[in-house]
């Protein structure tokens, strides 16, 4: 499967956002001769207006629009927890500001005038990076609704497994028997699909914020 094919089956979107009509036209056009799907705003607030949390793919933003500029439309992105990775197109004359962009967090900045290669490559690796980043949102998902299926003594003997307490020192520690822990220790690893005690700390680590 091509790379192509991969964006096409993931239902990746490139959203442009430029206010230059011949810019957006040329990029999108650009975009389509490779099948990447493409929709083109002439503003950050026409952008804003149509973004939500379930879109997948990149972004394109040129630095300067009127209204709202690249830049605060990535600031506004950021605090909307938006996780499409940005791509800034930017003059010579505003390097500077593209480089403030990347602090931001911005994927990348590529300088006009661009090549198309350059540019198709700069899209495809992020949207290459936004199908990860995808799926370890639907991964951290599956564990969150895991962790709230445990009962809550079955999240303590997860928490003490966890710290590397035997089960006898967890029975104790709970005041049941080592027998009813065995039990309790199964049922963990069951809801939560984990393979093994290593694997168990690994969804412990990246859900700690949510037991």
């Amino acid at each position: 499967m091509s790379v192509t094919d991969q964006i096409i089956e993931a239902g990746q979107t490139v959203f442009v956002v430029d206010d230059d009509l011949s810019a957006r036209e040329s990029l999108c056009w650009l975009l389509n001769t490779e099948d990447i799907a493409s929709r083109a705003f002439a503003s950050a607030e026409s952008f804003l207006d149509h973004w939500n949390p379930d879109l997948t793919g990149c972004i394109t933003v040129d630095i300067r629009m009127p209204g709202k500029s690249g830049l605060q439309l990535q600031e506004e992105l950021n605090a909307r927890h938006n996780l499409m990775p940005v791509i800034v197109l930017t003059g010579h004359a505003d390097v500077p500001v593209a480089i403030r962009a990347m602090k931001l967090g911005a994927y990348d900045f590529l300088e006009k005038p661009y090549s198309d290669d350059e540019l198709l490559a700069c899209v495809k690796n992020a949207l290459a990076l936004s199908r990860e980043i995808d799926h370890a949102e639907i991964e951290i998902s599956r564990l969150a609704r895991a962790l709230e299926n445990l009962t809550d003594r079955e999240r303590e003997v997860m928490c003490l497994v966890v710290e590397g307490n035997t089960n006898k020192a967890i029975g104790v520690q709970l005041g049941i028997s080592e027998k009813t822990v065995e039990i309790h220790r199964a049922r963990v690893m069951e809801k939560t699909a984990a393979r093994s005690l290593s694997e168990l700390v690994r969804i412990c680590l990246i859900l700690k914020d949510k037991i």
